[in-house]
């Protein structure tokens, strides 16, 4: 039994050709010339994440010390976030403007 290098789904094999693919990713296995394929798939995500140069445009901007100690910033960029279950308070998570280090909060 062989498993998907990229999603982790077992191959399943082609009773005429002998060719192990994924149904999630379409990476193929086999054959005659045992070509491999992998095929990036985008995934539609529920929640946003905010990437490194991303944020300031629907963040709020704080005033507070950076947590990474080599950085003297003062401002922040911060969002808040359900990471834990909804009868839980949210996490506030922070990005240093100046050198983007993020940290979090659990409120």
């Amino acid at each position: 039994m062989k498993f998907c290098p990229t999603c982790d789904i077992r191959l399943k094999k082609d009773s005429t050709t002998s060719i192990l693919t994924c149904s999630k990713c379409n990476y193929t296995e086999g054959g005659p010339k045992d070509k491999k394929k992998s095929g990036v798939q985008k995934v539609e995500s529920d929640f946003l994440v905010v990437g490194e140069n991303e944020g300031n445009e629907f963040s709020s901007t704080i005033e507070m010390d950076c947590e990474n100690k080599k950085c003297d910033g003062r401002e922040a960029i911060s969002w808040m976030f359900q990471t834990r279950s909804a009868d839980e308070p949210t996490t506030q998570f922070f990005r240093c403007t100046k050198c983007k280090t993020t940290w979090r909060n659990y409120a």
